[in-house]
C-alpha cells in the first residue's frame, strides 16, 4: 500500500471553525496512525473574502492543537498558472467547452423554468459551437466561462463511511469550472491540488458529498484516478442544527483563552462522529493515534455538548502533574492580579500544593484562579447565603476557641486538625458540621471547596488562625450593628 497522504484545506475567510478543527484532527490522526503525511493547504482563491489575518489565526489554532503538518502551507492563490494548464487540458480533451452565454440570458431561462415550474438546467447552448465560432467570439472580446460536459449515465464513488454513492448524470448540469475572468472555481482547483499533491484519502464533512460527484466527474474528464473519500457526520447543536460560525462553541481558537487544554479539545472533537471499539472516551493524544481507525466513523450527526467538553477537559487536567499545571496557571493568576509573578516564583512549592488540592474539581484552568484566590489573600467578603446560615452569634466563641486550639497544635496537619475539631464538637455536644461550615466560610469565604482539613493544612497555621479570628470579629460586629 502506498503512503497515506491527507490534507486539511481551510478557507481563510474566518477563524478555525470547530467543524474544520474536527476534520483537521481526523486527518491528522489518520496520517499519524498510518505513518502517512498530513498536508496544510490554504484555499484562498476567493480573494475578496480571504484575509492574511485569518490565515495566521488558522495556522496558530492548528499549532495550538498540536496538529503539526508535514508539508505546506500551500496557497491556491499562488498556483493559478498550474490551474490554467489543466483548464487547457480539459478543453483540449473535449470534455469541457467555453460558454459565452451572458448572465442576463441565463437569468431569462431560469425565470422561464420557474414560470413553467420545472427545474432549471443549463441547456448547452454553447456546446456545439465549432472551433471557428469559438475563436470568432474570443477575437470579438466576448467573455466566456468553461463548463464541464457531463456525460450520460451515472456518477459513482465509494464512501468509506456511507458506502456506494450514486447520482444520475441527468440531474447534474454542465457546471462551470472557470470564471469569465480566468479564475478557476473550487471544485476544479481542489481536484488539481489533490492530484498534484498526491492526496490518497479525502476526509471531510458530509456537506461536501454533493461536491464530490462533480469532483469525480472532473477526475474522469482529466483521466485521473480519484482518491478515496470518507465523509464525516455534521456537528449539530442542542437544537439539532448545524453548528454555525456565529455559535459560541464554533471558534476553536477561543478554547485556549477559555482555559482548555489542547489535548482535551483534540480528544473531545475526535469523538464527535468517531468512536473506538470499546466504550472508552478519555484518551491521551498518543492513545488516540494508536486507536484511530476510519471504520470507527459514524454516519449519525454528532451533537456538540459544552458540558461534556468541560468534563473532558477536567479529566485531562487531572492527568497533568502539579508542576505542569502550575506553569499554565501562574500567568493567569498574575493576569487576574491574584498574586505577583515574583511572589509565585518564590512560593512555587506552595502553588503546586494549592493546585494539587484543587485539580480534582477544576474543569478549566480559570477554575484554579477563581477557586484558589483565597489561598493567596484572605477573603474580604463572604458568601452571602453561607454567612446568613453559618455566621451565627454562637459561632463567635466557637471560632475563637477552635482557632486557639489549632494554634496550639504540635503538628498542623489533616489528622490533628480533624481530631481537634471533632473533640471540640463532642465537648460541646454539637455536630461537626456546625463547626466545619463556619470554619470553611471563615477561611475561604466560600461554602464549597476541597476537603477542609487538607485546605487548612495547605494554608498553614498562622493564616488559618488569623482568618478564623477575623471572621469571629466580623460576626460580632454584624450582630452588634443590628
Amino acid at each position: 500500500m502506498s503512503e497515506i497522504r491527507v490534507r486539511i484545506a481551510p478557507s481563510p475567510s474566518g477563524f478555525l471553525h470547530v467543524g474544520t478543527a474536527r476534520t483537521a484532527i481526523t486527518n491528522w490522526l489518520y496520517a499519524r496512525h498510518t505513518g502517512g503525511k498530513f498536508i496544510l493547504r490554504i484555499e484562498d482563491t476567493d480573494a475578496e473574502r480571504s484575509s492574511d489575518d485569518m490565515v495566521q489565526s488558522i495556522v496558530d489554532s492548528l499549532k495550538w492543537l498540536g496538529l503539526e503538518w508535514d508539508e505546506g502551507p500551500y496557497f491556491q492563490s499562488q498556483r493559478n498558472e498550474l490551474y490554467q494548464t489543466y483548464i487547457e487540458k480539459l478543453l483540449a480533451s473535449g470534455n469541457a467547452y467555453r460558454c459565452f452565454c451572458t448572465p442576463e440570458e441565463l437569468q431569462v431561462k431560469r425565470e422561464a423554468a420557474q414560470k413553467n415550474k420545472t427545474d432549471y438546467k443549463y441547456d448547452r447552448t454553447c456546446l456545439n459551437l465549432t472551433p471557428d465560432e469559438v475563436q470568432q467570439k474570443i477575437d470579438a472580446g466576448m467573455p466566456s466561462v468553461v463548463r464541464v460536459k457531463v456525460p450520460e449515465g451515472e456518477t459513482v464513488y465509494e464512501d468509506v463511511v456511507y458506502g456506494r454513492m450514486v447520482k444520475q448524470n441527468k440531474d447534474i448540469e454542465d457546471f462551470v469550472v472557470c470564471r469569465k475572468d480566468g479564475r478557476p472555481l473550487y471544485n476544479f482547483v481542489v481536484v488539481v491540488d489533490d492530484h498534484e499533491m498526491g492526496i490518497t484519502d479525502i476526509i471531510r464533512g458530509n456537506d461536501h458529498q454533493t461536491n464530490t460527484f462533480k469532483q469525480v466527474l472532473i477526475y474522469e474528464a482529466l483521466d485521473l484516478s480519484a482518491p478515496r473519500f470518507a465523509h464525516l457526520p455534521l456537528i449539530i447543536d442542542e437544537r439539532k442544527k448545524k453548528i454555525s460560525k456565529r455559535d459560541k462553541a464554533a471558534n476553536a481558537s477561543d478554547y485556549g483563552q477559555q482555559g482548555f487544554l489542547p489535548e482535551a479539545v483534540v480528544n473531545y472533537l475526535s469523538m464527535l462522529g468517531w468512536s473506538p471499539k470499546d466504550d472508552r472516551e478519555i484518551f491521551s493524544v498518543s492513545e488516540l493515534v494508536e486507536a484511530f481507525d476510519l471504520k470507527g466513523i459514524n454516519k449519525s450527526n454528532a451533537m456538540f455538548d459544552q458540558v461534556k467538553m468541560n468534563h473532558f477537559n477536567g479529566e485531562h487536567i487531572k492527568m497533568k502533574t502539579d508542576h505542569e499545571l502550575a506553569v499554565m496557571v501562574a500567568p493567569l493568576m498574575v493576569q487576574a492580579e491574584v498574586y505577583t509573578k515574583y511572589g509565585l516564583e518564590t512560593r512555587w512549592q506552595y502553588l503546586m500544593e494549592v493546585i494539587g488540592l484543587l485539580k480534582g474539581r477544576a474543569n478549566v484552568l480559570g477554575d484554579f484562579v477563581e477557586r484558589g484566590e483565597y489561598f493567596f489573600r484572605a477573603p474580604t467578603v463572604y458568601d452571602e447565603k453561607g454567612a446568613a446560615k453559618h455566621f451565627l452569634p454562637e459561632n463567635v466563641e466557637r471560632l475563637q476557641v477552635l482557632a486557639d486550639r489549632f494554634e496550639a497544635l504540635d503538628k498542623f496537619d489533616h489528622d490533628n486538625l480533624e481530631a481537634t475539631l471533632k473533640g471540640f464538637a463532642e465537648e460541646n455536644d454539637i455536630k461537626t458540621g456546625q463547626l466545619i461550615h463556619p470554619t470553611r466560610l471563615a477561611v475561604s469565604g466560600m461554602t464549597k471547596g476541597p476537603g477542609m482539613y487538607e485546605m487548612l493544612a495547605v494554608l498553614g497555621r498562622e493564616e488559618t488562625v488569623a482568618r478564623m479570628r477575623a471572621a469571629a470579629e466580623y460576626i460580632r460586629e454584624k450582630a452588634s450593628a443590628k
